[in-house]
């Protein structure tokens, strides 16, 4: 029997979804409905992209969720183990092995902590003095070939550095580590970034399109990417927070704090779209360190 989906059922989805329902759920009241797996999960997956695309552009959400349609998404999707930091118990502050890190803010879903003091001020100097002399025009992982390009949505300079390259970068890669409970060797050389006035990088998401024909090449390195940590090295007068379009969240950057999300799975219902939001006045510099599920090598 071929099953149809239609702009009834995608409505539902989005309203699911605008409601707080985790996508497995929605995906097993579908299933239990008598949709096939298949057709609930492709339904799920693409309209949830669109609605988000949607999102990022600036048009409306979603009204409020209604009763399910008489048919309703599916196989649960695959999920893995990712970084978290331990909060159980509403800590005020955070032993980072060599340091104190406050907690600012918290977010279930996603998972989202603004960590307070993550870096020193002497750290963020330093950060920004080795790197000034390698900067160049940022890119970013191309998925179609797994290699990398120049992107319109991203009008930064940067530079990688490599991991445990210096003293500093292995402080702050330890501390980061013990933070997210996440080996060291699972992460990315910390990226550093520059953003002149006007310069962003539009709402984004930092896994690998599993759809896209580079990203089995891309994962041989590491696996997935399945957590997120941006570092604010100074504090632009005005612009360059961090949005969170899918819950209406922006981080400001203030200078030594961070702010980190993981997601478990390349999906949109990870609710991890995010961006560098255009700097107004004076300039942004951030540090980004990205954890990967397996040994990056």
């Amino acid at each position: 029997m071929t099953q149809t989906v239609t702009p009834e059922l995608r409505q539902w989805i989005i309203e699911q979804s605008t409601a707080g329902c985790m996508p497995e759920a929605v995906l097993e009241a579908m299933v239990k409905a008598g949709w096939q797996a298949d057709v609930a999960e492709a339904a799920l997956e693409q309209t949830l992209r669109d609605h988000l695309q949607k999102l990022g552009a600036g048009r409306a959400a979603a009204p409020a969720p209604t009763q399910a349609p008489a048919q309703t998404p599916a196989r649960e999707m695959a999920t893995v183990r990712v970084p978290d930091i331990a909060l159980s118990g509403s800590p005020r502050r955070l032993d980072a092995g060599d340091r104190w890190v406050d907690v600012i803010i918290t977010v279930t879903q996603p998972r989202v902590v603004v960590l307070g003091g993550l870096l020193s001020h002497e750290e963020c100097d330093g950060l920004i003095e080795a790197s000034r002399p390698r900067l160049a025009r940022s890119l970013t992982v191309q998925t179609a070939t797994g290699g990398e390009e120049l992107n319109p949505d991203r009008t930064s300079n940067g530079m990688f550095f490599n991991r445990g390259e210096s003293e500093l970068v292995k402080r702050i890669e330890a501390r980061i580590a013990r933070l997210v409970n996440w080996p060291v060797e699972n992460g990315e050389g910390i990226q550093v970034l520059n953003y002149k006035v006007g310069a962003e990088y539009k709402p984004h998401y930092d896994y690998f399109d599993p759809a896209e024909p580079g990203t089995p090449t891309i994962l041989k390195r590491g696996g997935q990417r399945v957590g997120t940590v941006v570092m604010y090295l100074n504090e632009p007068p005005r612009g360059g927070g961090t949005t969170f379009p899918d819950i209406g969240l922006e981080v400001a950057p203030v200078r030594g704090n961070a702010v980190f999300f993981s997601y478990n799975r390349p999906h949109p219902g990870t609710l991890t779209l995010h961006g560098g939001a255009p700097v107004l006045e004076g300039e942004k510099w951030v540090a980004t360190k990205w954890m990967r599920e397996r040994v990056f090598e």
